[in-house]
């Protein structure tokens, strides 16, 4: 009885485990290599990039068309 009251514990807290990475940006960086075009995005973090190509490199998975407001 003790061993599945441990199981099922440990599974609850295990399971509640909460995750810090934000759904906008990507662990994985992929190295790319970038032209030197200014064609700005505004990623999902708020932060304005040169190009697209540059929001990818830095792990953004979503931005939009232009410079970030404010």
């Amino acid at each position: 009885m003790k061993k599945l009251l441990l199981f099922l514990f440990s599974f609850v807290f295990f399971s509640c485990e909460e995750s810090n990475t934000s759904p906008c940006i990507s662990d994985v960086l992929d190295g790319r290599v970038c032209i030197e075009v200014y064609e700005p995005v505004c990623g999902c973090n708020d932060k304005t990039y040169s190009n697209s190509c540059y929001a990818q490199s830095a792990g953004i998975l979503s931005w939009t068309e232009g410079e970030c407001s404010g």
